[in-house]
């Protein structure tokens, strides 16, 4: 596998979640590229499944594509933030929900072309009612609960297009086949 050696690093941008650097960089061959890279500290998404089976899920809208998109309950991580914590914390702040139980299932890269994020996957089984919602004050979310059914149905048919979710649940699939209606 071939290595890109950094030669030269700068600051293009630093915002509130994410910077951009763009890259000079040489490949093995000795053949020189540029590489615009978006620096992001990490998040979690979290599959929330009640003991009732169903799945919560959240709609919210989403500027960079101007469309409303139904995804897993995620959130950003706080910088030196647990992942755990951090799922824990998300799911109460998006759903109004605590979980009794919590799994880490592993991390994905949502888009590794250009990001470097990486998104760390849980499921949380939930405890039986529902607090208030408290998002984060920019944040305007809807909750669902969808079957599994109505999920992959969802999936189907393109109304969930967003990798994290997509990639989650896969890798829930993956790791808990057994609740999974044959």
């Amino acid at each position: 596998m071939q290595i890109e050696r950094t030669l030269k690093s700068e600051l293009i941008y630093e915002g509130r979640v994410f910077r951009v650097e763009r890259l000079d960089v040489e490949l093995e061959d000795g053949t020189r590229s540029v590489r615009e890279i978006v620096r992001h500290g990490g998040a979690v998404g979290v599959i929330a499944r009640k003991p009732d089976g169903k799945h919560i899920l959240v709609r919210q809208y989403r500027k960079a594509v101007e469309l409303p998109s139904l995804e897993i309950v995620a959130g950003t991580l706080e910088a030196g933030e647990d992942p755990a914590e951090c799922a824990h914390r998300e799911l109460l702040e998006e759903s109004g929900c605590t979980a009794a139980s919590m799994r880490y299932l592993g991390k994905l890269y949502p888009s590794p072309g250009y990001v470097s994020e990486e998104i760390h996957i849980f499921l949380a089984v939930l405890n039986e009612g529902r607090a208030a919602q408290n998002p984060d004050e920019d944040e305007r979310l809807e909750v669902l609960e969808m079957s599994h059914a109505q999920v992959e149905a969802a999936m189907w048919d393109g109304t969930i297009r967003d990798s994290k979710t997509l990639g989650a649940w896969t890798m829930y699939r993956l790791h808990a086949p057994e609740d999974f209606p044959r």
